[in-house]
């Protein structure tokens, strides 16, 4: 059967579920920068990137892109991030 292969069917479904959750954890990493830069960038201190960070790992976000997160938002050369909301 001609264009029916196992690896492109695994490959399509492992495509769209990869965008999905490459999607996901920009939102979430975009959340952590944003509160680390508010507050403190220590999770224990600072109550908005504590609530990020556990909203990253019920995600399974892993650890590393976390801790990248915050490292970024601490660094002196990070974009500035405002929380802005639009109504529509």
């Amino acid at each position: 059967m001609a264009g029916h292969s196992q690896f492109k069917n695994i490959m399509h479904k492992k495509g769209k579920q990869d965008a999905i959750r490459s999607k996901l954890f920009s939102k979430l990493a975009r959340e952590i920068t944003v509160a680390a830069k508010m507050g403190m960038p220590d999770p224990n201190m600072n109550a908005r990137l504590r609530a990020a960070v556990l909203a990253a790992r019920a995600e399974n976000m892993p650890k590393d892109n976390i801790e990248r997160a915050i490292k970024k938002a601490s660094g002196a050369d990070a974009e500035n991030y405002d929380e802005v909301r639009y109504e529509g």
